[in-house]
């Protein structure tokens, strides 16, 4: 079964080899330096620039519609073959939000309450970037459910880095 693997940034490299990641989302403030586990190719490697915000901040990217729109793109295309890799500066708040929003894209029949449930259960770290989740809400015609679930699991707990976990898609 495939798998969505989140974690900080400082883990990338040895989670990648560990799971036998080949491809990877990165979710970071524009212009932060990232580099690429050498077993993720390029091409397979989405770079997605934005700060961590929920509401516009000046000298900062905030999270839009276009952005989770790329993303969603590069996640369909996903072969799953193998297990996807998606990380943020600390692996709490954007990834997370981005693992939830794919699993809601490419597991449409999953309940949003369930699986943010879920994330809560596997990462107790775990905040996902309501901005986020209200752009993909709309996107995937949610009505707001993925929106009141991430808000009915509320903050997580404060930490440095987030606990990486494994979503299962399907």
């Amino acid at each position: 079964m495939p798998r969505i693997h989140v974690c900080a940034l400082t883990k990338i490299d040895a989670t990648a080899q560990t799971i036998g990641a080949r491809s990877m989302v990165t979710l970071i403030n524009p212009d932060y330096p990232v580099e690429r586990p050498s077993v993720i190719e390029a091409h397979r490697h989405h770079r997605v620039n934005v700060s961590d915000i929920v509401e516009p901040l000046e000298g900062h990217v905030a999270p839009g519609a276009h952005h989770v729109e790329s993303f969603l793109e590069f996640v369909r295309d996903w072969d799953r073959r193998e297990p996807m890799l998606i990380h943020c500066y600390a692996g709490v708040s954007r990834s997370t939000a981005a693992a939830y929003i794919a699993v809601c894209a490419l597991a449409p029949e999953r309940d949003e309450v369930q699986t943010a449930q879920l994330l809560r259960r596997l990462s107790p770290t775990a905040t996902p970037n309501l901005l986020l989740v209200r752009h993909a809400d709309m996107i995937l015609g949610r009505g707001q459910r993925m929106v009141r679930a991430i808000e009915a699991i509320g903050r997580g707990e404060e930490c440095a880095e987030g606990v990486p976990f494994a979503l299962e898609i399907g």
